[in-house]
């Protein structure tokens, strides 16, 4: 018995640090992927250095595959392990005891139900690399891509907002195709009358396996941003290598960093609260209401529209369309931007979670005299806090780091070339 509750323990100390580690690139601007791709795999980077030869040439598609896959993982990872956490597992173990091979278990109890969020995972990693610009403007070179297009049309050194509107209307022609997949794969959502938490059958050939594979993926995705924990303490990277605080004090010196944390922390909270009860409340109308099938694909659309716009395009666009007005300069049309771009992958979490719910307790509760929205408030909320807590968190945190909704004076396109000997 102590051995077990060992293990477990082990478990949950694996299980925190490859949720810590995995977040790390969600705390960070795109862009700075793009710059920790330098200091580490550069001429002159960290790992360059510590392997004795550059491991590959970071500009151009090696660079930008490396940074979309680094800053797409955590967003993937969320949306499938959240929809995992609602999977019945005694629908495994009798998967097992009717003969099935673990090949057919695998795909009747594990990948079945998971059709539909491993489609919307794939649906959001790909509009989150088709419409980032970071990456591609510090590791981009020569190879363009539309996002770099579209940057340079709405906020380059001759900016032609006409133009840049087109490109912006072009990007979009993909979100059809990803409604249309989501809809038709909506019709084998499997949907349980209770989650049972069962132990499942130990196989230490299967977990010391994945283990490895956790713990490589872990020490992959933190060694490229190991360089950043490095280079504030160095004089001046990659040339003068003697330890210095004298970074740490500029930047703890400016007597405004403290006002800019706070209103940096103010929007994010008020963002993740506010964005958290809109995602939950569509996710409700779409997955446990019986309104009308039209308005449930209208707010699907408007779900996957709004992944597909980058938030260069939508801060641009509220600025233009509330200038004047008094959201102008204020905290609340920040608020709103980050509501609408980042509503997707929020929206999704919750819509996964909730249609994996027994849909007999809105029945129940009528039944027994309650409406609706006691039966919400009351039965609903219990059963999907791991998820709420989730959605929040990542409101918080993307609304922390963005910098592209900031950005509304007319600036020249970041330097494509690596800086310092790089």
């Amino acid at each position: 018995m102590r051995k077990n509750r060992e293990i477990k323990v082990i478990f949950v100390i694996l299980t925190v640090f490859f949720f810590a580690f995995l977040c790390v690139p969600m705390l960070l601007p795109t862009i700075t992927y793009g710059f920790a791709i330098i200091y580490s795999f550069g001429k002159q980077g960290l790992l360059t250095r510590l392997f004795g030869r550059q491991l590959f040439d970071i500009y151009g598609f090696n660079g930008l595959l490396l940074g979309y896959v680094i800053y797409t993982l955590p967003i993937s990872f969320m949306l499938i392990n959240n929809t995992m956490g609602y999977i019945d597992k005694k629908f495994t173990v009798v998967s097992r005891l009717m003969g099935d091979t673990p090949v057919r278990t695998f795909w009747m109890t594990v990948l079945q139900p998971l059709l539909g969020t491993l489609a919307a995972s794939f649906i959001q990693t790909f509009f989150l690399c088709f419409t980032d610009f970071g990456i591609p403007a510090s590791v981009g070179g020569s190879y363009e891509v539309i996002a770099s297009v579209l940057y340079t049309e709405m906020l380059g050194s001759v900016p032609n907002f006409g133009n840049g509107a087109v490109v912006a209307l072009v990007m979009l022609v993909p979100s059809v195709v990803s409604i249309t997949v989501l809809t038709i794969l909506e019709r084998y959502n499997v949907r349980y009358s209770k989650i049972f938490q069962i132990e499942l059958k130990k196989n230490r050939a299967r977990d010391t396996v994945f283990s490895g594979m956790s713990a490589l993926i872990l020490i992959a995705v933190f060694s490229v941003f190991l360089v950043m924990f490095l280079v504030p303490f160095v004089d001046e990277w990659p040339y003068r290598m003697s330890f210095t605080m004298e970074h740490v004090r500029a930047v703890f010196a400016d007597s405004t960093l403290f006002g800019v944390y706070i209103n940096s922390v103010i929007v994010a909270l008020v963002t993740a609260l506010a964005g958290t009860l809109v995602s939950y409340g569509a996710a409700l109308v779409t997955a446990r209401s019986s309104v009308n099938g039209k308005l449930k694909r209208v707010i699907e659309s408007i779900a996957l529209i709004t992944n597909t716009i980058p938030g260069m395009v939508i801060g641009l666009a509220y600025l233009f369309c509330f200038s004047g007005t008094g959201l102008q300069n204020t905290f609340a049309i920040l608020i709103i931007c980050n509501m609408v771009h980042f509503f997707s992958t929020p929206y999704l979490m919750m819509k996964s979670s909730l249609s994996k719910m027994n849909g007999s307790w809105e029945t129940t509760a009528m039944l027994m005299g309650d409406n609706w929205v006691k039966t919400i408030i009351r039965v609903v909320p219990p059963n999907a806090v791991s998820s709420l807590l989730e959605v929040f968190s990542y409101y918080f945190v993307n609304a922390m780091v963005t910098v592209r909704r900031g950005r509304t004076r007319r600036q020249k396109r970041p330097g494509r070339r690596e800086s310092e000997g790089n």
